[in-house]
Parts: structure tokens; C-alpha cells; sequence
């Protein structure tokens, strides 16, 4: 717990109250963001430290491995006593409640990926005000109020989608629609525009567009409206794996076994997207990280090794096809 380090911080900051310079701390009533030294909690090797783990969901198979990835890789770590996790479920108001009470509980680092960018924002930067490493997972907060962000490139993974569509799955040309997230996350925007650089110069036609909420059942009740609306289309692009799935369910029910389908995530799990291109639902799904393992090592740095940390870290993606699909799947599962 930070309470030693953060009585420490306190004492400091009052010692040099007319300094220029502010102990990692700011005024929530100007919303500006001064220098904050991101290893102040740090005890090193010694110390024993509990991270706050803010979900924005679990309703997202995607949120859970993460939630996964995040608690293994902290076991391998004696110094993290314990990792508390919660759930928003898709809450935005609950989330920031579920960040105050980790605030409440002094948590010495806090993981967040945020339901949606904006209303999350407030409560991430006065997190970080008061001393907190704050490390934001996939989706973005706005502004720069936190110490890393860890994620994919979603402008690239949609430009590596748009791509397929454009030189493999419609060279063509043809008419599809897109299934996209949550509007106010970052990815669903950022997906959205890399797959309309991916198929720039192409004949393919995006006829509709519809919110899945990144949820196969909502993704399969959009596909049935799209459907009707829209028979002629020729494949579907989803900005996630589980929408795509539901889709693909849809499109059964109506018989259109015609239909090709992309998704996003790639997850090595028996439900994940990985094993639904090897069995023949969609025909790609672009690999998007979850990032815990890499959150657990920028707390570790933070924390126990007294280093700073990168402000921005880029996660690598890749396509994966029925071609590669079994090698990329064994390779994400090893270790």
C-alpha cells in the first residue's frame, strides 16, 4: 500500500509549497498536468505493493483474457501482494466509482481500460494528481493525465484489414457493411478510419454501418437488421471477433453462406477468433494484444525497479489466415 510513500510525498510537497517545481502533484481545479515523477512509490526489491485493476467490461471474452494475462504475470512477481480487479460492466459512472475506492485504498498503481474516453478522464487525472502510476490499457483517456498507455496501433489494424479486404477477400470491389464497437471508445473510431485507408483506391462499398457494443449478441441482432436492409452485400468487416461471430450466426439463420467475414482480436483461446478462421467463419482476424502481461511489466519497473517507463507502448499485431492460423494460435499459448 502507498501510505508510507504517500505521507512521504505529502511532507515534501508542503516543505517546497512555494517552488516552482510540484512533487508529481496538481491543482484537479485547473485540470493542467505538471511533471510527475512516475517511480515515487517505488520501495524497490523490498517492498510489497497492491495494484487496482479498473475492467471496463467483462462481457468481452477479449476483457477477460486480459484480465488473465494480467493476474499471471503478476504472480511471477513476489513483490505484488495482490492485484484487486472490478468490473464496470459497461458502466461509465461505476467505473469512475470503482477508481475512487481504489484511490480510498491507497493502491500503489492503477490499470484502467476505460469504458469510454471521456468520462473516464476526470477520474484517471486525479488518480495520476495525487501520485498514483497510473497505466492505461487499450482504450485511450483523453488528454496525457497518466504515466503509459499500452496498446495496439487501431488505425493500423484497420488499414491491415481494409488491405485484405481490398487485395484478397474483394479485389473486385463489392458491398459490405461494417459492425463496429462501442461509438465512444477509442478503437471503434480509430478502426473505422484505418479500414477506410486500407481500402482507399478499391471499388468496395461500406453500404452501412452499425454499433455491436463489441458483443456477439448485439452484434448478431445488428446483422439480422443489416441484412434485411441490405441483401446484396458480399462480406462484413467487425471491428472485434465476437461481433464478427455473431454475424456469422445471422447470416446462417438467413442462409447466406455466401458471406465472408473479418474480425479483430485474435484471441489463442478454444472460443477466440484464431480458432474461427482455422474452422472456416471468418476468413481473417487481425491479432490485437491485450497488453497485460506488458502492463504487469511497466508496474514492475515502476515499482520494484525504480525505472521510468515509456509514455506510449505500441503493441504488434499481425493478420492471421486459415494459412497460418494453428502456428500463430500454438505460439500465443506457449509459456
Amino acid at each position: 500500500m502507498r501510505k508510507t510513500t504517500k505521507s512521504l510525498v505529502a511532507v515534501t510537497c508542503a516543505a517546497v509549497a512555494f517552488a516552482a517545481a510540484g512533487c508529481g502533484t496538481t491543482s484537479e481545479n485547473t485540470g493542467q498536468v505538471q511533471a510527475q515523477n512516475p517511480t515515487q512509490n517505488c520501495e524497490g526489491p523490498n517492498g510489497k505493493y497492491t495494484i487496482g485493476m479498473s475492467q471496463a467490461n467483462l462481457a468481452e471474452p477479449y476483457r477477460v483474457r486480459m484480465d488473465d494475462d494480467i493476474r499471471k504475470a503478476a504472480e511471477k512477481i513476489p513483490q505484488f501482494e495482490e492485484v484487486q480487479f472490478s468490473d464496470a460492466a459497461k458502466d461509465n459512472s461505476k467505473q469512475v466509482t470503482d477508481v475512487e475506492n481504489f484511490m480510498t485504498k491507497q493502491v500503489d498503481l492503477l490499470m484502467i481500460s476505460p469504458n469510454e474516453a471521456a468520462p473516464l478522464t476526470d477520474v484517471v487525472r486525479k488518480a495520476y494528481n495525487q501520485g498514483i502510476p497510473v497505466v492505461v490499457l487499450d482504450r485511450k483517456v483523453d488528454g496525457e493525465a497518466y504515466t503509459t498507455y499500452i496498446g495496439a496501433d487501431n488505425v493500423a489494424i484497420g488499414k491491415q484489414a481494409g488491405e485484405f479486404f481490398k487485395n484478397t477477400l474483394l479485389p473486385q470491389g463489392g458491398k459490405i457493411v461494417q459492425i463496429k464497437g462501442l461509438s465512444g471508445s477509442t478503437p471503434a473510431a480509430e478502426r473505422e478510419e484505418g479500414f477506410k485507408q486500407g481500402i482507399a483506391g478499391s471499388k468496395i462499398e461500406v453500404v452501412a454501418t452499425a454499433d455491436g457494443e463489441w458483443e456477439r449478441s448485439v452484434g448478431q441482432q445488428k446483422m439480422d437488421a443489416l441484412l434485411k436492409a441490405h441483401p446484396d452485400i458480399q462480406a462484413v468487416y467487425s471491428q472485434n471477433d465476437p461481433m464478427a461471430e455473431g454475424a456469422w450466426l445471422a447470416a446462417q439463420a438467413a442462409n447466406r453462406k455466401d458471406l465472408k467475414f473479418v474480425g479483430i482480436d485474435g484471441l489463442p483461446i478454444p472460443s477466440g477468433g484464431i480458432k474461427a478462421v482455422e474452422e472456416g467463419r471468418l476468413q481473417a482476424t487481425n491479432l490485437y494484444p491485450t497488453g497485460g502481461a506488458e502492463a504487469v511489466e511497466a508496474a514492475k519497473k515502476l515499482l520494484v525497479d525504480c525505472q521510468q517507463v515509456p509514455k506510449t507502448q505500441t503493441l504488434g499485431t499481425e493478420l492471421i489466415t486459415k494459412d497460418n492460423a494453428a502456428e500463430v494460435y500454438g505460439r500465443l499459448n506457449q509459456g
